[in-house]
């Protein structure tokens, strides 16, 4: 569509949609009341030169698929997860390679031709038989048709929707593996981009994983930027920032004497109200004039702070763990914790909050916040995201070395080999 038949009407929508959410009146308090997670919660954060002194050791996981379509109905589609390890400020080798550079293990498939519907059947089988995910259903007591809450024909009905079910499949499979490494001691902190969610595994079994990792003492921990829970919280923010910069700051007693090191961050969990806006159930009604739910029935179950009738274990908080001034809504970040930690008594119907617990890991986070580029974001995550995305050049790279085994094997003529992988779009 050309930019010009964009019909003003609807980018006023969106202005007007993005400007009631950010001048929207906060209703939180910004003074923390004594027991109630929902308030902020203020604490100094870590001294730059204690950061490392840890004997943790801090996962991170990620994944990444990529596809490519070409002109002759052939498509190439590779998933893949893997993760890393930091201890000490210093990666940790998880593999058995001789490499000086690549310490993280990671998993590909073998399969990535598609031509056929055969062929992202045997993307789904072999998905099936890589060693973490044969285990998690091991661990799990059932097999796939019970685990996952689509049957094979729907995950398999698109590339799109196939290769991101076995991205999120083989992340969560990650996460048990990690929790068995010989490495793996109580204390260490699992980390993992995005939530502790899943629109593909079913509650019942992502729970049982939440209980068993509780169990060995780790920490599971979900982490993102990207959430529409921050637009539902930008008056908060701001309200935080000028309280912090101009009141609380100035008086706080910091432990440490060197100004550039007096910072202060802050932990707050997410109300049901802001969560209920930020995911509506589907079916529910949003006024696109103000945003507001209407005709609301039930709980989001992306949002549902339970063990029963959710997407997963998470409870989700947003936080600053870093402090820069004149902080913005870029710098807050949105982590998803293990309901276990949180609520140890949840299979009871306690729904206490275990604040020291909360407090301990928010306080060791900022180990990993300090040092990178990208301020208040768990560096560990960072090098994890380049550890294994499949980045811009994916589809070059992929046709240059299956071009190059064709010529090393051939059989085609070369004008064939490369009419194979021409892309009729950039004839237009």
């Amino acid at each position: 569509m050309n930019r010009k038949e964009i019909p003003d009407s609807a980018i006023e929508i969106v202005a007007r949609h993005i400007n009631e959410r950010n001048n929207r009146p906060s209703i939180i308090p910004i003074i923390t009341i004594d027991g109630e997670t929902e308030t902020p919660h203020y604490f100094e954060i870590i001294p730059f030169d204690q950061i490392d002194n840890s004997k943790a050791n801090f996962f991170a996981i990620d994944g990444s698929y990529n596809s490519q379509e070409f002109y002759n109905g052939l498509s190439i589609g590779i998933y893949t997860a893997g993760y890393i390890c930091y201890r000490e400020g210093k990666q940790v080798r998880l593999n058995d390679l001789t490499d000086p550079i690549i310490l993280g293990k990671g998993y590909y498939p073998e399969n990535i031709l598609i031509t056929n519907d055969e062929h992202r059947d045997a993307i789904y089988d072999e998905l099936m038989a890589l060693e973490p995910v044969k285990k998690m259903l091991e661990f799990f007591g059932e097999d796939e048709t019970k685990v996952f809450g689509f049957g094979k024909d729907i995950i398999c009905s698109s590339l799109a929707k196939l290769l991101s079910f076995c991205q999120e499949t083989l992340e969560w499979a990650l996460i048990y593996e990690i929790s068995n490494l010989p490495i793996v001691q109580k204390g260490d902190f699992i980390l993992r981009d995005g939530t502790l969610r899943s629109n593909n595994i079913k509650q019942e079994y992502l729970v049982k994983l939440a209980k068993y990792i509780k169990q060995k003492g780790l920490y599971a921990i979900a982490i993102t930027k990207n959430s529409p829970i921050k637009l539902e919280l930008s008056s908060t923010f701001k309200k935080i920032d000028s309280y912090l910069q101009d009141d609380y700051k100035p008086k706080y007693p910091f432990k440490t004497k060197n100004p550039r090191w007096q910072k202060l961050c802050c932990w707050l969990e997410v109300s049901d109200d802001i969560l209920i806006t930020a995911y509506p159930e589907a079916g529910q009604r949003k006024d696109v004039q103000t945003g507001k739910i209407q005709s609301v029935t039930k709980t989001s179950m992306f949002a549902k702070k339970s063990l029963t009738g959710g997407r997963g274990f998470g409870i989700f908080f947003v936080a600053r763990l870093d402090y820069v001034e004149k902080l913005q809504n870029y710098d807050w970040v949105v982590a998803d914790f293990n309901i276990f930690d949180v609520i140890p008594g949840i299979e009871n119907n306690d729904k206490k909050r275990d604040i020291e617990t909360i407090k301990h890991i928010f306080f060791e986070l900022t180990r990993l916040t300090q040092e990178h580029y990208i301020l208040g974001y768990p560096f560990p995550l960072v090098e994890a995201h380049n550890f294994v995305t499949l980045k811009n050049d994916f589809k070059d790279e992929i046709i240059k070395r299956v071009k190059y085994a064709l010529y090393k094997e051939q059989r085609m003529d070369n004008v064939d080999i490369e009419n194979l992988f021409l892309d009729i779009h950039e004839r237009f």
